[in-house]
C-alpha cells in the first residue's frame, strides 16, 4: 500500500521518532497506521517506548460509587503537572467507569487511548492497581478519596453490614490515614507473625533486658503490632482510646482496600 509524506509526517508527530523510522514503519506495516505505530513501539524507535524506564510516581486514583458497586482505578504519570490536567482525570474517569459496568478486566479495552494519552502528554502513563467491589444484598460500599492538588492521591473502599452512610465513610477515613494491611488478626500470615516476632526478640535482647523476662515482653510488642497492622485493632483516629473493633459495634467490616499515589 502506497503512502504520502504527509503521512509520514502524521506519524512521526503521533510517536515523536525520526523521519525515516517513521517511514520505515510504514513500509514495513504496508501503509497501516496503527500497525507502523506498533512497529516503532517494539523497535524502541517511539518516544512512548524511550518513556519506560523513566519513574511514573504521580498520578490520581478515581474511585466511582453506583449502586452495590464500587471501583478504584489507578493511573499513574511522571508529574503532578500531567496529573492535574483535563485529559489525564478524563481517562482516569472513563476508566473507573468502565470497571464498575463491566468489571476489572475491562480496563484492556482502553490500550489505545492510554498509549495515544502517552503520546500526547509527552510521559510514562501506566495504569496501576484497579480495584471493583459489589456489595452483597443489604451491605454498603463506603469510600473516602484524599484530595491533592483536585486530584485523589489516597483513596479507600470498603464494605460494611449493618452500617450507616456515616459510618463506612468514617471508617474509610480512618483506613486512609492509618494504612492498615490487614482485617483481623487471623489474616496476618504465620510468616509475617514468626519474622515480627523474631525480629523483636533480638531487639529486646539488645535492649538488656532480663532473659526471663523477653518472651513476655516480646508478646505484648506482638500484640502492638497487630494494633499497627490490623484494622480492627487499630486505635481509632478520631478517638484513640477506643479501637476501630468498639467503634463499630455491632456493624461488621467484610473487607477494605487502600490505593495510593507515591
Amino acid at each position: 500500500m502506497a503512502f504520502t509524506a504527509k503521512e509520514v509526517q502524521v506519524l512521526r508527530q503521533a510517536t515523536g521518532a525520526g523521519m525515516m523510522d517513521c517511514k520505515k514503519a510504514l513500509e514495513e506495516a504496508n501503509g497501516d497506521f496503527e500497525a507502523a505505530k506498533k512497529w516503532l513501539r517494539e523497535k524502541g524507535l517511539s518516544a512512548s517506548a524511550k518513556r519506560d524506564d523513566r519513574d511514573n510516581a504521580q498520578g490520581l486514583v478515581s474511585i466511582l460509587i453506583k449502586g452495590n458497586i464500587g471501583a478504584m482505578v489507578k493511573l499513574k504519570c511522571e508529574t503532578d503537572f500531567v496529573a492535574s490536567s483535563d485529559g489525564f482525570k478524563a481517562e482516569a474517569d472513563a476508566l473507573v467507569s468502565l470497571v464498575v459496568e463491566q468489571g476489572e478486566a475491562a480496563v484492556s479495552q482502553r490500550a489505545t487511548q492510554l498509549e495515544d494519552l502517552k503520546i500526547l502528554l509527552k510521559e510514562k502513563i501506566e495504569l496501576g492497581e484497579v480495584v471493583r467491589f459489589e456489595a452483597a444484598s443489604g451491605n454498603f460500599i463506603g469510600s473516602y478519596s484524599h484530595l491533592q492538588g483536585g486530584r485523589g492521591i489516597n483513596g479507600v473502599l470498603i464494605e460494611m453490614s449493618g452500617a450507616t452512610e456515616e459510618l463506612a465513610h468514617d471508617v474509610a477515613v480512618h483506613v486512609a490515614f492509618a494504612r492498615p494491611k490487614y482485617l483481623v488478626k487471623t489474616d496476618v500470615p504465620d510468616s509475617v507473625v514468626a519474622a515480627e516476632r523474631a525480629t523483636l526478640e533480638v531487639v529486646t535482647r539488645n535492649e538488656g533486658k532480663p532473659e526471663q523476662a523477653i518472651a513476655k515482653i516480646v508478646d505484648g510488642r506482638v500484640t502492638g503490632f497487630f494494633k499497627d497492622i490490623c484494622l480492627l485493632e487499630q486505635p481509632y483516629a478520631k478517638d484513640d482510646k477506643q479501637s476501630v473493633a468498639q467503634i463499630i459495634g455491632s456493624a461488621k467490616i467484610i473487607r477494605f482496600a487502600q490505593v495510593e499515589i507515591g
